[in-house]
């Protein structure tokens, strides 16, 4: 016999076996059990989250003939169940909307659709990527949409709901399928390694679940390509020479350069991923979902609350191992919050640039060692307040900032601040009798009936005019792509 792959041969059965979608299912038998069953339904959600085993699951609950009236829980082994299951049944009809999606075929199934079905209580068309039709197709549906006979049952399902035009929603009961999470979907797949009895360890199913993307048919194709390797028990590092993952401990290498700010190691680190065959995109998708784990670890530690039950490494938003884990934990010591923020979207960021470069390498490696030496870089308020007071000495932007001893400063040329000299107007030069009679400039009678706080403000705005358009600060700036956004007075002046 042909094989069976393992998405199709463990495909669920029953409302009560379809995964993830709960409330989906709870609604539709509720809708058999009270006779509220619609005339026509419209299934959206992502690829592989079960849209299509839904349809045959209502089809076969409408249609099982072991019973006289349709039923929450079909036999699956009658010869319409059996049919439904292959898609093969004469009064279950499925089409893909992708190759007939012109009115002609539209035509077609409305004058097939008048006629009684063959052995079944309802004529059942299934639809799926129904939103590949036409427009014209899709209002040749409407009529018979709208008022089909009352043997005929239409089920949609389509990955883009957006394109389904509104006038064909609006006659159908919309139901949204979620991604299924990884814990479910590592279930799942340890249930199927029992029942094919392959020797797996533990700590393969979560990256496996993981790599799926919310998908139970994605995961389960990946556990099928990783049983073809033919080798047991399957280990993690059978899935990241088969299936093409980052190894995991290369990452975490390069992220621990990176926070030891070494330049040279986090080169070395890149090279080191770059000889095993990923290419740029990949190794910066890897950086992006290492540094999100490290993120939850920082940031679930901090403040506290009745709604975490566990903090740190140990927080439910984690789907690692428990050696992943104590890595995580480990590398975010290295960092602040905030430096993880920045360099996940830098990242994402960069990712599109390395797509449509011709230097995508380098461009990476750019990139990497501004993460490694950003306390080289100065922040632009520290910058500022440096040029005010006069300073030499630069102040870096540390990216540990929790029980760390600071570092001894270096050296860096800051340009002086320029002085205020005020600037000559017309005032200056006019002269008005004071009550003396003697007379004295009317700039500086002026000046005498300023505020301390008038003259403090008009002193900042000098000097946050001469700072800005001095040549060497507009260097810095424009070299750290940043913007003033406010300067204190120079409590010094």
């Amino acid at each position: 016999m042909a094989y069976t792959v393992l998405a199709r041969k463990y495909r669920s059965q029953t409302f009560d076996e379809v995964i993830g979608q709960d409330p989906i299912a709870k609604t539709l038998k509720n809708a058999i059990k009270t006779g509220r069953v619609a005339h026509a339904y419209l299934f959206a959600g992502t690829r592989g989250v079960g849209k299509t085993t839904m349809a045959r699951v209502l089809a076969k609950s409408l249609n099982c003939l072991t019973v006289d009236a349709p039923t929450i829980e079909p036999c699956c082994k009658c010869d319409s169940c059996v049919a439904i299951n292959i898609g093969e049944d004469i009064d279950v009809v499925e089409i893909d909307g992708a190759s007939n999606r012109g009115i002609d075929e539209v035509r077609q199934l409305r004058e097939n659709a008048i006629y009684r079905p063959a052995r079944c209580r309802f004529k059942i068309y299934i639809i799926d990527e129904v939103h590949m039709l036409t427009v014209q197709a899709f209002n040749a549906l409407l009529k018979i949409l709208e008022e089909p006979p009352s043997h005929v049952k239409f089920i949609f399902a389509t990955t883009e709901p957006s394109k389904v035009i509104p006038t064909i929603q609006s006659r159908c009961q919309r139901f949204d399928f979620s991604n299924i999470s990884p814990k479910l979907i590592a279930e799942q797949l340890k249930s199927i390694l029992k029942q094919e009895k392959i020797k797996y360890e533990e700590d393969l199913v979560l990256p496996l679940a993981k790599m799926a993307n919310g998908s139970m048919r994605d995961g389960i194709s990946l556990l099928d390509r990783l049983i073809s390797t033919g080798v047991e028990p399957l280990t993690v590092e059978l899935l990241e020479e088969f299936l093409g993952q980052p190894n995991s401990e290369k990452i975490y290498n390069l992220i621990g350069q990176i926070g030891d700010n070494d330049a040279a190691g986090t080169l070395a680190a890149a090279e080191d991923l770059i000889s095993t065959g990923l290419s740029e995109v990949q190794i910066a998708d890897s950086l992006i979902d290492y540094m999100r784990d490290l993120l939850v670890v920082k940031s679930t530690r901090l403040g506290e609350g009745p709604s975490r039950s566990r903090t740190g490494a140990e927080s439910d938003l984690l789907i690692l191992t428990a050696e992943q884990k104590k890595r995580a934990a480990e590398l975010a010591e290295k960092f602040d919050a905030a430096a993880l923020i920045y360099s996940i979207t830098a990242l994402e960021r960069l990712r599109w640039a390395l797509k449509n470069s011709d230097t995508p390498r380098a461009l990476l490696e750019a990139s990497l060692l501004r993460f490694a030496l950003s306390e080289h870089f100065l922040n632009v308020d520290v910058l500022l307040s440096q040029l005010q007071t006069g300073s030499s000495t630069a102040i870096k932007k540390k990216i540990v900032i929790e029980d760390t001893k600071p570092k001894t400063p270096k050296s860096t040329f800051i340009p002086s601040p320029v002085r205020n000299f005020p600037k000559e107007t017309a005032n200056t030069t006019r002269k008005e009798k004071n009550s003396n009679g003697a007379s004295e400039p009317r700039a500086t009678r002026d000046e005498g009936r300023e505020t301390k706080d008038e003259h403090r403000t008009r002193t900042n705005s000098q000097r946050k005019n001469e700072i800005i358009n001095d040549p060497a600060v507009k260097t810095v700036l424009i070299g750290l792509d940043a913007t003033i956004t406010g300067i204190e007075e120079d409590p010094t002046s």
